[in-house]
């Protein structure tokens, strides 16, 4: 293994680390140390894509078996998510003979998705109580009327992870509580996981074809990863969520500035 290699490894054993400790960060910490590392955007995005989709398959196992899943919510985002990335990438597509074109357009669109990700992992628990607050005002949404929000939530998740591999996660899991306030915590990440790995296999293999994707980095990735996600995870709790939060929602804004 040459240093290259090893330094993969090592931001794997880091971001697995991080998203272990925290339940965030995979993607918007993965693919900027990608684009650090001089690999192009549209291959970090496309390398992110599948990397996510492999460490979150072992989650949606764990969920489902602790019946932390809703799949009514599931398929209503997944029926917005997945055609919306389908189209994405055609349009990544048509770009793909102006590489300088696309790659300023998915660097743009991650410092803004970045900057959102900060935003919601910064004021995550401020949200979560003001919508918690008014779960009960006299605002209720119909059936139809939620469904098809959770549709266009879905929609919209699909255009920005596809473009950007960011967004399923932190924005992910607001959105989902803004629109079901009385769904269990447990039951809002296990939704959101569910979700988020069908739809980053698709948008994934469909960079992969387009040669958007280095497979060895996949590997290195990976091999430094899921140990990383294992000891963060049992070491989670021990150091103060709000230190960690606010360093990992700060680091987010650095790196989503100098890509702006």
């Amino acid at each position: 293994m040459d240093f290259g290699a090893g330094g993969f490894v090592v931001a794997g054993l880091v971001v697995g680390f991080i998203v272990g400790m925290t339940g965030v960060g995979g993607g918007s910490l993965m693919t900027p140390i990608l684009l650090w590392f001089g690999i192009n955007p549209a291959a970090a995005v496309g390398t992110d894509l599948l990397y996510a989709a492999v460490t979150k398959a072992g989650g949606v196992w764990v969920h489902q078996r602790n019946k932390n899943i809703d799949w009514s919510v599931t398929g209503w985002l997944a029926l917005g998510s997945l055609p919306a990335a389908a189209l994405t990438l055609w349009l990544l597509s048509r770009l793909h003979s102006d590489p300088q074109a696309l790659n300023a357009i998915i660097k743009h669109g991650l410092g803004i998705v970045l900057f959102m990700t900060a935003f919601a992992i910064l004021f995550k628990k401020q949200l979560f109580a003001f919508v918690g607050r008014h779960a009960n005002d006299s605002f209720h949404l119909s059936p139809k009327k939620l469904n098809t929000l959770t549709f266009i939530t879905g929609v919209v998740l699909g255009a920005m992870v596809t473009l950007t591999s960011i967004g399923a996660g932190a924005l992910g899991t607001v959105a989902l509580f803004m629109l079901y306030p009385f769904l269990a915590t447990r039951r809002l990440v296990g939704t959101e996981i569910a979700h988020a790995v069908p739809l980053t296999l698709i948008a994934g293999l469909g960079h992969a074809s387009m040669g958007n994707m280095d497979w060895p980095i996949l590997g290195y990735l990976l091999m430094g990863s899921l140990p990383g996600i294992f000891m963060g995870s049992h070491l989670s709790g021990r150091i103060p969520d709000g230190i960690l939060r606010p360093c990992l929602a700060v680091m987010l804004m650095v790196i989503g500035y100098k890509l702006l």
